[in-house]
């Protein structure tokens, strides 16, 4: 097995071993990685945080130890906390880093970090705090920063800045947690669920107060939900049917 750790801003990780293959998540800088299959031109890596799989870029990936990568896995993460911070590198130059950077991973890469971070488990009224960093992050497939940004992207990243660790997907995430019987047990920061016909869920948003969701949809937004779902208020009709409520923390 072999190891290694994004020393880049962000990183696609793709479906297949091609440019032109959909990207299904990104790598942040500082995040840690197996390397399960390489090719000649592609890497299969499985992320260390939450054990998601795709191909990337070897030029994009720094190939590091086995006893590197175990230390570094054990060291309490800190993520960055401004929507854009900056690493010095050891040459001088600057690297733009986006929220939610693993900059705890700075000193190995022989970089400099000399910004706002935080790490450990946080209360949980500051997951609503958090969430609004990235209102209006456009929509992106498999993006995880306030530049592009999927639904489940986010809530991973909102609670992940809180100290706590959740699955990729929406339908992974909602395996977590005590399941709700009303919107009104719900408390701000509890995850909501949404499906599509066949069942299948696809969607997922943060509670806020007073019968309120922020989600990515087109951007990351905030709209009114209610016992049938999200209701869009700019075009008067509801948008994902409600599922099920999840209290993870």
């Amino acid at each position: 097995m072999k190891y290694g750790i994004c020393q880049l801003s962000i990183v696609p990780v793709r479906e297949d071993k091609s440019d032109r293959s959909e990207m299904v998540t990104q790598l942040l800088y500082g995040e840690l990685f197996k390397i399960l299959e390489t090719r000649k031109k592609w890497w299969k890596v499985r992320s260390q945080i939450d054990n998601y799989e795709g191909w990337i870029d070897p030029k994009q990936g720094l190939e590091i130890s086995e006893q590197d990568y175990l230390r570094l896995a054990e060291q309490e993460a800190a993520y960055s906390l401004d929507l854009v911070d900056f690493i010095q590198k050891a040459d001088g130059q600057l690297l733009t880093i986006p929220l939610g950077s693993q900059v705890d991973k700075a000193e190995y890469l022989g970089h400099q970090f000399e910004g706002r971070s935080l790490s450990g488990s946080q209360p949980k009224e500051r997951l609503v705090q958090t969430a609004l960093l990235y209102m209006h992050a456009p929509y992106l497939w498999g993006g995880k920063t306030p530049f592009g940004i999927d639904c489940s992207g986010f809530t991973q990243l909102v609670y992940r800045l809180n100290g706590i660790s959740i699955l990729r997907d929406a339908s992974q995430q909602a395996t977590l947690g005590e399941a709700l019987s009303f919107i009104e047990e719900s408390e701000p920061g509890d995850l909501v669920f949404f499906d599509n016909e066949e069942g299948l869920i696809t969607h997922v948003g943060i509670m806020l107060p007073d019968n309120h969701i922020i989600h990515a949809h087109g951007e990351v937004r905030i709209d009114r939900i209610d016992h049938s779902g999200i209701f869009n208020t700019d075009i008067r009709q509801h948008t994902h049917k409600l599922r099920v409520i999840k209290r993870i923390v």
